[in-house]
């Protein structure tokens, strides 16, 4: 039986991944922090950006659940199609 749930990502692409977003993060904190506006502005800016960041995670996590149950769902369908086939027998004489 194969493994279809085995992950095709790379070590280079998470990095790549990481580092994206923690410069893209930076950026705009740094963006916020250097922003000629009063400070309730940007008070209001990074509670924005820290809801953006978690609610990105959040999804992130959810789309991954439902693709680990979809996958689940299918190991187990194969399983009892191969479990069907195993046990079945085409020299049994069939009961009369």
């Amino acid at each position: 039986m194969s493994t279809p749930g085995t992950s095709k990502t790379t070590t280079a692409f998470f990095a790549q991944a990481g580092l994206s977003f923690g410069i893209a993060l930076l950026s705009v904190v740094l963006g916020i922090c250097y922003l000629p506006v009063d400070p309730w502005m940007r008070a209001f800016l990074a509670v924005g950006t820290l809801f953006l960041v978690t609610s990105s995670f959040t999804l992130a996590k959810c789309v991954r659940d439902a693709q680990e149950t979809s996958l689940l769902a299918t190991r187990l369908d194969q399983a009892r199609v191969e479990k069907i086939l195993s046990d079945h027998d085409p020299y049994h004489p069939l009961a009369s």
